[in-house]
């Protein structure tokens, strides 16, 4: 699409979209009435950044920046725009209808991400990625995928021990997980006898046995690091009823950074998926259930209620009320991650002395 660069492009207000892939980014600007002024594809590298918005720059003063996808390959190019104080949105992908009319392409993505910034619809401010939160986001990736891999491996263990001979069969069945993943990796079978079943699934138990136990070793390793971190971040958080380490990491990682984007108990809420969804018609008032969401912090969420349905009185006191009101516990549940999902707003939004310190 060729640029057209307006004559007074040094007071005109312009804003800009960019629809990002790994290796290339493409670029729009459009002026104040939605016309398109050029687009451009730019390399997704630090250089290819600062061309990009130097380019931007020439149409007029850019007011702001749609970008899609500011938590993937985005990520860069929103780092730079907010140190060069350009103000930076977030974009939804284009709906289905609208790319049904419209076509699809990486041009026309951009100038529909401009479009969207400067309407200011479905749009979000992205989280930083330079804080402390980021750091405790990047351990918990490893650490979630430590978790899976290790449950992988455990029913994989016990997959086996279905058909296994009888003799190894009747020896492992019924052990505890901690026994058996030890007796397992002790198994010593003969190597040079790897043609027979009955030893190379012995091999295989041991394999899988001992794999079990390095994963374990790392998911502990990670846990050392992230039960200070989280600490230091948000220690009220984590001194709240219901809620440890791993929940309140997650909730500081699906609250970002720079929190203040939040704003709302009420928006945080439907970021965690806990805030009912209205879906009344004519004489009809109802609710409906919110399966969107980030549902992570949606688990989290459930947890600490869980853990508050054991031990918390005013979470018993609470249940027999809305029982005797007709409610299910699954509907009682709904309503109390909504209501924890209120409390735990306030201390993740509350600055702690480390952050007034800083």
């Amino acid at each position: 699409m060729p640029s057209i660069t307006p004559q007074d492009a040094a007071i005109i207000e312009v804003a800009g979209g960019v629809d990002t892939h790994s290796d290339t980014h493409t670029a729009a600007v459009i002026d104040q009435v939605g016309r398109v002024l050029g687009s451009e594809r730019f390399p997704a590298d630090a250089a290819g950044y600062t061309a990009l918005l130097t380019w931007m720059r020439t149409f007029g003063r850019l007011v702001r920046v749609g970008v899609e996808g500011t938590g993937a390959y985005g990520a860069g190019l929103a780092q730079l725009l907010r140190t060069e104080q350009v103000h930076v949105v977030e974009v939804d992908r284009p709906d289905r209808k609208t790319r049904r009319f419209q076509g699809k392409s990486d041009p026309i993505d951009a100038v529909q991400a401009a479009k969207t910034a400067l309407a200011g619809e479905r749009t979000g401010t992205p989280k930083r990625r330079d804080g402390r939160t980021e750091a405790v986001r990047n351990l918990r990736v490893a650490r979630r995928s430590a978790v899976d891999q290790r449950a992988d491996a455990q029913r994989t263990i016990k997959t086996l021990i279905v058909t296994a001979p009888d003799e190894l069969r009747e020896r492992l069945r019924g052990m505890p997980v901690n026994a058996l993943i030890t007796t397992c990796a002790n198994l010593r079978p003969d190597r040079t006898d790897a043609a027979s079943p009955a030893t190379t699934v012995k091999i295989a138990l041991r394999s899988l046995a001992r794999r079990h136990q390095q994963l374990t070793t790392e998911i502990t390793d990670l846990d050392d690091l992230l039960d200070p971190l989280v600490a230091a971040i948000n220690p009220g958080l984590v001194a709240a009823n219901g809620v440890g380490t791993d929940v309140a990491g997650q909730l500081l990682v699906t609250a970002g950074d720079n929190h203040d984007r939040l704003t709302s108990e009420a928006a945080f809420a439907m970021l965690c998926g806990a805030a009912p969804i209205p879906a009344s018609s004519g004489k009809t008032s109802r609710h409906r259930l919110n399966r969107g969401g980030d549902r992570q912090a949606n688990k989290a969420l459930y947890r600490v209620v869980i853990c508050r349905l054991r031990w918390d009185p005013r979470t018993h006191a609470y249940v027999e009320r809305r029982t005797k009101d007709g409610l299910s516990k699954k509907e009682i549940i709904r309503c109390l991650k909504r209501y924890v999902a209120r409390e735990l707003y306030q201390l993740i939004t509350t600055p702690n002395d480390h952050e007034l310190a800083a």
